[in-house]
């Protein structure tokens, strides 16, 4: 169960990664809430779908005592994936699909640190990773002028958010219902990112039929489809392994991003890649380590 679980969430990486192309030529044509809204949309209808062929299902673990509705802890989990998207989304304005792809994933870094302040203790091995993931920030990101770029800062607050939404995952995806929380977290960002751009933008259909195929991408593939794959993934894996594989959406966002827009890195970005995925694979070493160790003492 447990591979299957980490298979679910590479599946979820892969989507998650090569949806940044998706949200950034969204953007050729929308604005970032309206490209927001169209996939939120498309993936919420799906995952209605979804919910109601998985109705005989759900009624034998209702039957059994085994079911636990998902609705309410989407609507906490919505919340907060729509800040943190909301963030990433205005961000891709300003920096590439590979560099959000990265900074993203500082998440691999922060779940274990938050882990730590609720009371887990974490080894040397995390501390290490997190050392060399925000020295290849540091290249990653910084122009010379020894500070952030505008998107890059805006990333780097998303990436807080996401590691709470992992967080927040990990705690209710063994007890309910896993299509009822995506669905519901899913139409949490829709009508929040309706507001948003109703309040910002200029909603025009013509736009929205344009960029059909990123938002199908974005909607059906990532929204509907990835998001699932998370809550089932983390049902066997604890948060800080989840983040771990999660973090792969950074290697396909990079390549995404350099197959499908062209884009391309400095000498000094890349060896700020390399040293962020070091510090995933120095906090992976760590966690193994760790839970050997206990093992033994055991």
């Amino acid at each position: 169960m447990r591979l299957r679980g980490n298979l679910f969430l590479l599946m979820a990486a892969f989507l998650w990664g090569t949806t940044f192309v998706a949200q950034m030529t969204g953007m050729d044509h929308l604005g970032p809430f309206t490209y927001a809204t169209s996939r939120y949309f498309l993936g919420f209808c799906s995952l209605l779908v979804l919910w109601y062929l998985y109705r005989e299902p759900r009624e034998r673990a209702r039957w059994s005592g085994n079911y636990e509705p998902g609705w309410r802890a989407g609507l906490g989990a919505g919340c907060i994936m729509f800040v943190a998207t909301s963030f990433q989304q205005v961000a891709m304005l300003y920096t590439t699909a590979g560099k959000t792809a990265f900074i993203t994933c500082l998440y691999i870094i922060l779940v274990p640190i938050a882990s730590a302040f609720l009371g887990k203790r974490i080894g040397m091995g995390n501390w290490a990773g997190a050392l060399l993931a925000m020295t290849g920030l540091y290249f990653l990101s910084i122009q010379g002028d020894f500070s952030l770029g505008f998107g890059d800062g805006l990333v780097l607050v998303s990436a807080f958010f996401w590691t709470a939404h992992i967080l927040f995952i990990g705690r209710f995806a063994c007890r309910v219902d896993p299509i009822e929380l995506s669905a519901a977290q899913v139409g949490v960002c829709t009508v929040f990112s309706l507001f948003a751009a109703l309040a910002f933008e200029r909603i025009q259909w013509q736009p929205i039929l344009e960029a059909g195929f990123a938002i199908f991408y974005g909607g059906i593939m990532s929204a509907g489809v990835a998001f699932t794959l998370q809550i089932i993934g983390q049902k066997y894996a604890e948060p800080s392994h989840a983040a771990i594989i999660m973090s792969f959406e950074a290697i396909f966002g990079a390549a995404a991003g350099w197959i499908v827009l062209g884009e391309v890195m400095s000498g000094l970005e890349i060896f700020g890649c390399i040293l962020m995925a070091t510090g995933m694979i120095v906090t992976q070493m760590g966690d193994v380590l760790q839970s050997r160790r206990k093992r033994r003492s055991s």
